[in-house]
């Protein structure tokens, strides 16, 4: 699938600031299920430094800090994106690797990749929770596959959960979600997290972008679709397997990834610091085209 990605983020401020550092992660990732050619962005007010990196987490990001005054800021970036098929479930399903093999692999063996260790621990929007340990155990008999059993996960999460836009904020508990069982898509992957976790397995957070088609008959509005988030898993000789919890479903070339990390907070498209005495209006619209080529 070929898409035309295009974000937009608006600052608007009550007062005048004088400065801001403001750092970005909205550069689709390239990896083997995806491939980004082209990402344009526009910073208006034009900042006076502006540099692109790779984080720790493999995700591509830039740093820009407008050192003059102004009233509002927006960023847009446009991306040319193409996503490629991935058959998750017929090639995990024919693996029988047992959830206490993947475990124990991603604990204690020394050929586990250093850096999916670091997804087994606790982080700072999913902390270790009794409530997460709870909900998980069903899902984990003994033997079960670690496929099978995240994908039970994945459907619990479906059912037992209701989309609710604006019952929950950034800093909403991850306890509270679990009480009142509401939430959005960035609440239900750190629930997910949190319960694989629970049980040893190696569990990332995944944000990105989903297409979405307008009701039959009615034209698609430009700006209406959203950022979205699903959560991996590490299985050995697979390597990372994705669901989309929201959907309860594997993800496919319709999902396109911007990055990873061990939660929101490694992830968050636009986060800074601003020099200023008064409030702020944030508005974020999203627009995913599908492209005939």
């Amino acid at each position: 699938m070929n898409y035309q990605v295009t974000h937009t983020t608006k600052y608007i401020y009550k007062e005048s600031v004088a400065l801001c550092h403001n750092e970005a992660k909205i550069f689709p990732k390239n990896f083997k299920s995806q491939v980004c050619s082209d990402t344009e962005i526009t910073i208006e007010p034009q900042p006076e430094i502006y540099n692109e990196k790779i984080d720790f987490f493999g995700n591509s990001c830039i740093y820009f800090s407008v050192q003059h005054p102004h009233n509002k800021m927006e960023v847009t970036a446009v991306s040319q994106v193409q996503t490629f098929p991935e058959s998750y479930l017929q090639l995990n399903l024919s693996s029988n690797l047992s959830w206490e093999a993947v475990r124990d692999f991603v604990s204690y063996s020394l050929d586990a990749p250093i850096d999916v260790k670091q997804y087994r621990l606790n982080s700072h929007f999913v902390p270790a929770l009794p409530a997460a340990r709870q909900f998980a155990e069903p899902s984990f008999w003994p033997g079960r596959s670690a496929f099978e059993a995240a994908f039970d996960i994945m459907q619990r999460i479906y059912s037992n959960f209701k989309f609710v836009p604006g019952f929950t904020t950034i800093s909403t508990p991850l306890q509270d979600v679990f009480k009142q069982k509401k939430g959005v898509c960035q609440d239900f992957a750190h629930v997910a997290i949190a319960c694989m976790r629970s049980m040893g397995l190696a569990t990332r957070y995944v944000s990105g972008y989903i297409e979405t088609l307008p009701p039959v008959g009615k034209e698609k509005l430009v700006g209406s679709d959203a950022s979205h988030a699903w959560f991996s898993v590490y299985i050995p000789e697979t390597g990372w397997v994705d669901f989309d919890p929201t959907n309860n479903m594997l993800p496919s070339e319709k999902h396109i990834t911007v990055a990873w990390g061990r939660d929101f907070l490694d992830v968050t498209p636009l986060k800074g610091v601003i020099f200023s005495s008064g409030r702020h209006e944030l508005k974020v619209s999203v627009d995913v085209r599908g492209l005939d080529i």
